[in-house]
């Protein structure tokens, strides 16, 4: 790859993590376990597809081949998305929801608070923004991931049983390829791997403050960043596409 494609291919990734999620969340709209919940998930929703946009506007102009931000979320297929597995998952009950939340806003805070440094103003500039809304996510999935531990036997029950199924999906956050480290030697990229010492520490935290105990000697998965996906991604991408793929040409 040149710098032109792992700059494109590195972008799409960030950008395509944060509109996956940003529509799993948005599924939670009437369905929330109360209202000023309802509400909640839905602004971190829309912070989601905000950053989401100017990623993928970015990626379209790097890669200068007549595709926008549009074309980019609603006509590509599941093999050429490059979202982390872990976003893609489906809801679950809140509890699954809250545990993937968490430990993917934790990941989020300390990626864009680096980010923000990146020699590539772009790209910088859209972290200094995002990790402003990352502060207030991680602050409160991590309040409704202790308050949920921490509660009746039911919720913790939940709780537990959520961070066993999610944690599989945390190493792909961390795992460095030949696009990072081309994107790294130029100073543009993130060093994933030194995240995760800090990543663990606020997780830790949480997760004591829970009385939850963090899995071990579970089989972990990934794939997500180079375009291996499961159903849950591609029954998604039917939903959040079908109008845009139904009437190519429309437009507001």
């Amino acid at each position: 790859m040149n710098q032109q494609q792992t700059l494109v291919e590195y972008t799409l990734r960030l950008g395509d993590s944060a509109l996956i999620l940003g529509h799993r969340l948005s599924e939670w709209m009437t369905n929330a376990p109360q209202l000023e919940e309802d509400i909640a998930l839905a602004n971190i929703a829309l912070d989601c597809i905000g950053q989401a946009r100017m990623f993928l506007s970015y990626a379209g102009e790097v890669e200068n081949a007549g595709r926008d931000e549009n074309a980019l979320a609603y006509h590509r297929d599941a093999k050429d998305w490059r979202n982390v597995l872990l976003v893609e998952q489906t809801n679950g009950d809140f509890a699954f929801t809250i545990a993937r939340q968490f430990l993917f806003d934790a990941f989020q805070f300390e990626f864009y608070s680096t980010l923000s440094n990146s020699k590539d103003e772009t790209l910088a500039a859209i972290a200094q923004k995002a990790v402003k809304e990352v502060t207030y996510h991680r602050r409160h999935s991590g309040n409704w991931f202790i308050r949920l531990g921490d509660g009746t036997d039911e919720s913790h029950t939940r709780m537990q049983r959520a961070l066993d199924s999610a944690w599989p999906f945390t190493d792909e956050l961390f795992e460095m390829d030949e696009v990072d480290n081309i994107l790294l030697a130029s100073h543009i990229a993130v060093n994933l791997e030194k995240l995760k010492s800090r990543w663990n520490k606020h997780v830790d935290s949480v997760f004591a403050q829970a009385f939850v105990t963090k899995p071990a000697e579970i089989e972990m998965q990934s794939g997500g960043k180079t375009g291996q996906h499961g159903e849950a991604l591609k029954t998604l991408l039917a939903d959040m596409q079908s109008l845009a793929r139904t009437h190519p040409e429309a437009s507001w």
